[in-house]
C-alpha cells in the first residue's frame, strides 16, 4: 500500500467483505480507493447512484474484456445488489468508496468478490487495511482507531461504553490538552532563552517549570491505573480455599453449567478449570483451582502451584470454605490472607462463624446464590473502573506516558533551561505518538496487528 502522512490518495483500490462470512440477509462488500467507479462499470453498472443515494442495480461478472462492446457476449448475471456510493473526501476512508449490499448467500458473497478480483487497479483488502487509510487520510487519529477495533471485539456492555467512550475522543482531548500545557511552557522557556536581552518577566522560563510536578502526578495516575486494561482483557476471578470446599460445585453455578467435576472425594480438581461468561456488562473468566493442602503426589503439588499462581495473576480472589474444610491460620498467607471475598459455603449443613465470611452460599439448593452475584458484581464493576474517567486502555498507551514521564522528570532536573527545553520537546513528541500526531507511519502496523479483514 501507497501512503503518505498528508493523506494523498493510494495508488491502488481495495475491496473486502465486511460483514461475516456467513449465510445471512445482506452481505456488505465495501470499495474504496479513486478505481470504485471504473469497478461498477465492470461490473455491468452503467449508471452509478448519485453519492450517499442508495439504488438497486444488476451485477454482472466482468466481460473478458472490457472493450468489447455490450453484448458482445453473454453475461453472468452475478446478483440484485443495493448500491451506495461516497464521494472524497467524505468517505470513512477519505477516499471515494462504494458499498454493495448484495443478498448474504455464501454463492452470492463469493462471486461477487471473484469478478472484483478480476477488475484491474483493484485488490483485496489486508487487514485494519480501510481503517489505516482513514488514519492515513486524517479521517480519525490513533486512539479512534484503536476504539473501533474494541468496539467489535467487545463482548459486554462495559466494553461497549468503553471504546465508544475513545471513539469520541476522551483519551484524544486529553492527550492534546496535556501537550498544549507542555507547548505553553515550552514557550516560556524558549522566550526567556531567545529574548534574554528584551523586557521581559524575570525568571520566566524556571517560572514555566513550576507547573511540571502537578503535570507529572496527573500523568502518574493515568499510568498506574490498570482498569481499562482489565475491562478491556476481562476480569479474572480465582475461586480458592481447603480441598473439598465447593469450589467446582460454585463454578457450576456461576457458568450455568457443568464445566467442573464435582465429587465428595478431596483432590478432585487437579488443574485450573476456566469458564468465560459476563457479569454487569464486563467479561470475566471464573478460575477452579486446585484445593490448598500439603500435597501428597507430584500432579497434587503441581494442582496446588497452580492454584497458588492463579491467585497471584487474578484480579478478585474469592476465599471458600466450609464446615469441613477450613485452611488453617498458617496457610493463610499471601493473596488469601488480602481475599476480596471470602465465600462460607455448605450453609445447608451448617453455618459458619459470624464475621468469617461475606457472603453465605449452599451451592447444592442455590441458597445465597443471588448475594453473592451482587458482591461479585461490585467488585468486578470496581476493578473495571465503571463510572469513572479511564483513559488508558491499551499497553501502548501506558508505555508512551511512561515514556513522557521520563522526559517531564528530566526536565525538572536539567541543570539548565537549555536542557530542560530539549526535554520538554521531547515530552511534548512522545505525546504525539498517543494519537498520532507524530511518527504515524511507524505506529501503523502496531496498532492494526489485530484488526479484521474488512475493517
Amino acid at each position: 500500500m501507497s501512503a503518505d502522512n498528508h493523506g494523498a490518495p493510494q495508488k491502488d483500490a481495495i475491496f473486502a467483505l465486511s460483514t461475516a462470512p456467513v449465510r445471512a440477509a445482506v452481505a456488505i462488500i465495501r470499495l474504496s480507493g479513486s478505481s470504485c467507479d471504473a469497478a461498477l462499470t465492470a461490473l455491468g453498472v452503467t449508471t452509478p447512484p448519485p453519492p450517499r443515494q442508495a439504488a438497486l442495480r444488476r451485477l454482472y461478472a466482468p466481460l473478458a474484456s472490457l472493450s468489447e462492446p455490450d453484448g458482445a457476449q453473454d453475461k453472468t448475471l452475478l446478483d440484485e445488489a443495493l448500491i451506495m456510493r461516497f464521494a472524497a473526501p467524505h468517505s470513512f476512508t477519505g477516499e471515494d468508496m462504494v458499498e454493495l449490499h448484495v443478498h448474504g448467500g455464501l454463492a452470492v458473497t463469493q462471486s461477487v468478490l471473484a469478478a472484483l478480483a478480476q477488475v484491474g487497479g483493484l485488490r483485496p483488502a489486508e487487514a485494519g487495511e480501510f481503517t489505516r487509510r482513514a488514519v492515513v487520510n486524517g479521517k480519525m487519529d490513533l486512539t479512534a482507531a484503536e476504539a473501533i477495533a474494541d468496539l467489535i471485539d467487545a463482548e459486554g456492555g462495559a466494553q461497549q461504553a468503553r471504546a465508544l467512550d475513545q471513539l469520541r475522543g476522551q483519551l484524544r482531548h486529553q492527550a492534546e490538552a496535556w501537550r498544549d500545557e507542555l507547548k505553553t511552557m515550552l514557550a516560556h522557556l524558549e522566550a526567556d532563552l531567545e529574548f534574554a536581552d528584551e523586557d521581559l518577566p524575570g525568571g520566566l522560563g524556571q517560572s514555566a517549570l513550576n507547573g511540571l510536578p502537578a503535570l507529572h502526578d496527573a500523568l502518574a495516575a493515568h499510568v498506574g491505573d490498570k482498569r481499562g486494561l482489565r475491562l478491556r482483557d476481562g476480569v479474572q476471578i480465582a475461586l480458592l480455599g481447603a480441598p473439598n470446599a465447593g469450589k467446582s460445585s460454585i463454578l457450576n453455578m456461576l457458568a450455568g453449567r457443568a464445566a467442573a467435576i464435582v465429587s465428595a472425594r478431596a483432590g478432585t480438581t487437579r488443574d485450573a478449570i476456566e469458564v468465560a461468561m459476563v457479569l454487569d456488562g464486563v467479561p470475566v473468566t471464573l478460575v477452579d483451582t486446585a484445593g490448598l493442602r500439603a500435597a501428597g503426589d507430584d500432579i497434587e503439588r503441581e494442582g496446588v502451584r497452580r492454584a497458588e499462581q492463579a491467585a497471584d495473576e487474578a484480579d478478585i480472589v474469592v476465599l471458600v470454605s466450609a464446615p469441613d474444610a477450613v485452611l488453617s491460620p498458617a496457610e493463610m498467607t499471601g493473596r488469601l490472607a488480602a481475599a476480596d471475598l471470602r465465600l462460607a459455603n455448605k450453609s445447608d449443613i451448617a453455618a459458619a462463624p459470624d464475621g468469617s465470611y461475606d457472603v453465605a452460599l449452599s451451592a447444592t439448593s442455590g441458597a445465597g446464590a443471588g448475594a453473592l452475584m451482587a458482591r461479585l458484581g461490585v467488585l468486578v464493576r470496581e476493578k473495571a473502573g465503571l463510572g469513572d474517567s479511564v483513559l488508558v486502555t491499551r499497553e501502548r498507551h501506558a508505555e508512551i506516558l511512561k515514556d513522557v514521564l521520563r522526559h517531564i522528570k528530566a526536565a525538572q532536573n536539567a541543570p539548565a533551561l537549555e536542557l530542560a527545553a530539549e526535554d520538554l520537546r521531547l515530552a511534548q513528541r512522545a505525546l504525539g505518538r498517543l494519537t498520532g500526531a507524530v511518527d504515524v507511519e511507524q505506529l501503523l502496523d502496531i496498532v492494526f496487528a489485530d484488526f479484521c479483514i474488512g475493517k
